[in-house]
């Protein structure tokens, strides 16, 4: 329980003792908010964790705080207005009217395709749904992507490729302790998914191996019993060889290789001229033996798991990496069964549900392809327009930025994302927002995006804003308000709505809640590999939560492919591209270490929420790059000076924090910060060519002491 005074806190709104959610990871856990008895006109808030199917009841330190940067004093309460070179108040008549008219005018001017509209992963699934929609009816463009893209799109793109189906778990959260032995690779789940730690707790007590594949001696690969600390970037040539180890092993299920999957053959003779165990051993910077015993483990358990998150899905060849993780499962047999199963677990409040509906440059609703004739039929019938009037793909959201750059993308329509600090090359995507001819951005707050807009349109928190979000098993949750919208601020999709009435599109956007929006969800949504039909709030409510897929005639289940894999032939395909030497990413003389980054604890995200929290600003005040004790002895680097971090992208600023829990070539810094902490100043923009995600987790960098830290 955590309670929250006054401080910088604004509670001038009506406060309701009410369940709510946790807007920030994936988990998405059940908060009973209340409001305590005032001492000395200083109210405080507290939070408990509310019982739930994923979360049990627990909260993490971020969700026994979520309601302080909902209640700050520093929430945008009314619409904004560049006047002069500078934001000032306006009312929703001007922000509307100046907002629809950059939108117009630049389509008027240039073509639809000039303006361009950028999501986030934590809007509920009514406002992505609704996000995807006015931009390709009420705009016209094909230039809608989000800032998913950059969490979940090369797990997406593989299980996609791999199963016929992208959902973050093939399993249920309940059957983690049924595994006798789970991988966790580039993922932390003991900082970043916190209230999940009891399941793989309890998946020890009964006998379960723990492997775990990161860089760094994490709070997760303290817990296990088996740490591979990786080079990063390397985590495709370290699945290939663990396969090549099944084999060699005659671990496979050749049962399941011949009834369920396709592509085995190609494979097995890619691992005939694959390079010998050692030479992987030497690239990937593990003990060979390590390696061997990690495959064993997971080959010869009865039970198995295998989850990644973005240490391996961040990096240029993440959709690869996936797929070789993925070949384990399948070679093994390891799935569709309790106690088996693939996870990718999904870093945003909705980064699941987001990709499904239509945020995304590909995709429908449903999960529907884009280009496909058939997919764009139905959506149109659903949305009571012909075909053609719906634009095709777009491009990725850092493809977006570059397009921007050279004006062919001449308006931007921001919606809960902070682009300027979530993208790679933050420089040019600085450039790039300085040349638009107007940038609107929905926000609760001035984000370091938002302060670079035209019109600023207040939107409502987590606290006030009711909608569906998906976590990342795939269960559909309904969030209820727990209190009014304070001030002037609106729910994002009814300013969605207003937006589309004045573009001359209002009879598409006649919604008057968030159930009505999720209704035609649902119909959209009907046949796809998404499918929520089956799923209605009265359904929520009763049930506390449904598993996609559900039709009208099912009732969800979390367990995935027990008898089929979403492919037409019901069969499952491995991958079998040849190996290459995972040195992409080659470090030299003027860049010798490698740079990889992530989330603490504390934080979300790129902080715009999590640092008007008091409490949890309190915990990391600043960035930080760890380093590992050798290397910062030959930099000259003492635990707490400032230090220069420079790429050939560019340069950000941070603490330095002294380790040896991280491996001596490699340094790391979280992502929660903007300005010159950013670590996104120096990512380079190079993007995995089968989804665009960019390579956060392996820049080759230098490190400098700097100059003006005050050092002794």
């Amino acid at each position: 329980m955590s309670g929250a005074s006054l401080g910088s806190l604004s509670l001038d709104v009506p406060f309701f003792s009410k369940s709510t959610q946790c807007p920030f990871c994936s988990v998405q856990c059940k908060i009973r908010l209340e409001r305590l008895e005032e001492k000395n006109e200083r109210p405080e808030i507290s939070a408990r964790g509310e019982n739930n199917a994923a979360s049990e009841g627990r909260l993490c330190v971020k969700g026994q705080n979520a309601h302080q940067h909902a209640l700050s004093r520093e929430r945008l309460l009314h619409p904004m207005i560049r006047r002069d070179g500078k934001l000032v108040r306006a009312t929703w008549e001007e922000a509307l009217t100046a907002a629809t008219g950059l939108l117009a005018s630049s389509s008027e001017a240039y073509g639809p395709d000039s303006v361009g509209v950028y999501g986030g992963g934590s809007l509920s699934n009514e406002s992505a749904y609704l996000l995807g929609k006015f931009a390709r009816l009420a705009l016209g463009t094909k230039y809608i992507d989000y800032n998913g893209r950059f969490c979940m799109s090369a797990a997406a793109s593989a299980g996609s490729k791999t199963f016929g189906i992208d959902r973050g778990l093939t399993f249920r959260l309940s059957d983690i302790p049924r595994a006798e032995c789970i991988v966790l690779a580039g993922t932390n789940v003991a900082e970043c998914q916190p209230t999940l730690m009891p399941y793989f707790n309890r998946a020890r007590e009964n006998g379960a191996c723990i492997i775990v594949i990161d860089p760094r001696a994490t709070a997760t690969a303290a817990a296990s019993d088996l740490h591979l600390p990786i080079r990063p970037g390397t985590d495709a040539a370290l699945a290939s060889g663990m396969l090549n180890v099944l084999i060699e092993e005659g671990l496979i299920d050749e049962a399941f290789i011949a009834e369920r999957t396709r592509g085995f053959d190609e494979l097995k003779q890619r691992a005939l001229r694959q390079m010998p165990l050692s030479e992987t051993a030497r690239i990937c910077g593990v003990d060979e033996q390590a390696i061997r015993r990690a495959a064993i483990l997971y080959g010869s358990a009865r039970t198995g798991m295998i989850m990644t998150a973005r240490g391996v899905e961040q990096q240029t060849d993440g959709h690869l990496a996936v797929r070789e993780f993925l070949n384990l499962v399948l070679a093994t047999g390891k799935i569709g069964r309790e106690g088996c199963g693939y996870g990718a677990i999904t870093g945003q409040g909705n980064g699941q549900g987001g990709r499904e509906h239509g945020q995304k440059a590909d995709q429908l609703p449903g999960y529907r392809s884009i280009e496909n004739e058939a997919d764009r039929a139905y959506v149109a019938s659903v949305w009571k327009v012909d075909p053609d009037r719906i634009p095709r793909a777009g491009v990725s959201a850092y493809e977006m930025m570059e397009k921007i750059h050279r004006n062919e993308i001449r308006t931007l329509f921001v919606m809960g994302s902070n682009p300027i600090v979530s993208n790679p090359n933050v420089s040019l995507v600085e450039e790039a927002l300085k040349k638009l001819n107007g940038l609107i951005v929905a926000d609760m707050f001035l984000s370091e995006t938002a302060v670079l807009a035209d019109v600023v349109l207040p939107v409502t928190s987590y606290m006030e804003n009711e909608g569906t979000l998906t976590n990342l098993e795939g269960r559909v949750l309904l969030r209820e308000a727990a209190r009014p919208a304070p001030g002037e601020c609106r729910h994002d999709w009814a300013i969605l709505c207003d937006a589309a009435a004045r573009l001359g599109s209002g009879d598409l956007f006649s919604f008057d809640s968030a159930e009505s929006i999720f209704d035609e969800l649902r119909a959209a949504s009907r046949g796809g590999r998404a499918d929520y039909s089956g799923i209605t709030y009265a359904r929520l409510r009763r049930e506390e939560g449904i598993y996609w897929p559900c039709g009208e005639q099912e009732s969800g289940s979390g367990l995935m492919f027990e008898k089929t894999f979403g492919h037409v032939d019901g069969l499952a395909v491995f991958s079998s591209p040849e190996q290459e030497e995972a040195d992409a990413k080659a470090v030299s003389a003027d860049y010798p270490l490698l740079l990889t980054n992530g989330r603490v604890l504390a934080h979300y995200l790129t902080g715009v929420q999590t640092h008007r929290s008091p409490t949890l600003e309190a915990r990391e005040v600043a960035n930080f790059l760890e380093l590992h004790p050798a290397a910062a002895k030959k930099m000259k680097i003492r635990d707490g000076d400032w230090v220069q971090v420079v790429s050939e992208a560019g340069e950000f600023y941070a603490r330095g924090r002294v380790t040896d829990k991280i491996r001596e070539d490699t340094v790391f810094a979280p992502m929660h910060w903007g300005g010159i902490q950013n670590v996104n100043r120096a990512t380079l923009p190079d993007l995995d060519p089968n989804c665009k995600m960019p390579g956060f987790k392996t820049t080759p960098v230098r490190v400098l002491p700097y100059a003006g830290s005050g050092q002794r």
